[in-house]
Order: C-alpha cells, then structure tokens, then sequence
C-alpha cells in the first residue's frame, strides 16, 4: 500500500507523467512492494525553494508505505527516484526524498 507523492518545479507532459509513473511503478519493487496497490501523485510546475533560492530544477517526493520502511531498502528507492527524474530533466542535487512507514493504513472501506 504504497503512496509516492512528487512535487516536481518543471512543468512535464502528459508523456512524460505517464514515463515517470511507470518507472516509479518498477522503483518500489526496492521497497519490496509492488505497483499493484500503489498510488502516485505528481503535482508538476511547484515552486520550492532551496537554501533561500528558486529552485529551476527540482522535486520533494515523499514515500509513505503500510509497515515498516528499512533505511537500506530507502537509499536504494533514493538513487532510483533521482534517475527517474533526472530522466525528465530534474536534477538530483534538488531532489529531497522522505519516507514514513504506516502502523494503520486503509483502503476500500476498511484499514488494514
């Protein structure tokens, strides 16, 4: 039950929102989850800013998963989110990923 939710500073294509949700859809296999319950959001042309500066090029991404998420299993989904982006034209030095594993998660009508 996996959620990944991309606030991205360039406008993208509907090409290339579908390019990304695919590649995410292979990513969070890192995570040992699988694109069959996963959820994506991409809000494209979002302004961030950066140590005081707008950012040209750039994306927060937070991953939110049911159980626990291991930190060796989140650097990997790390490199993975950077290329995916770097693939539509976001740069890695202004990508911030967080994630959060979920204790009580619902879905259809009723939690898990």
């Amino acid at each position: 039950m996996p959620f990944i939710d991309c606030k991205i500073t360039i406008k993208l294509t509907e090409e290339q929102k579908e390019s990304v949700k695919s590649a995410l859809g292979k990513a969070i296999t890192n995570m040992h989850k699988t694109e069959s319950y996963l959820m994506v959001g991409i809000c494209d042309g979002y302004d961030l800013y950066f140590a005081g500066k707008k950012l040209a090029s750039g994306a927060f991404v937070d991953v939110r998963a049911f159980g626990s998420v291991n930190p060796a299993d989140c650097d990997k989904m790390t490199a993975a989110v950077c290329d995916i982006l770097s693939q539509v034209g976001v740069e890695p030095s202004g990508v911030y990923v967080t994630y959060e594993g979920y204790s009580n998660w619902g879905w259809n009508g009723c939690n898990f």
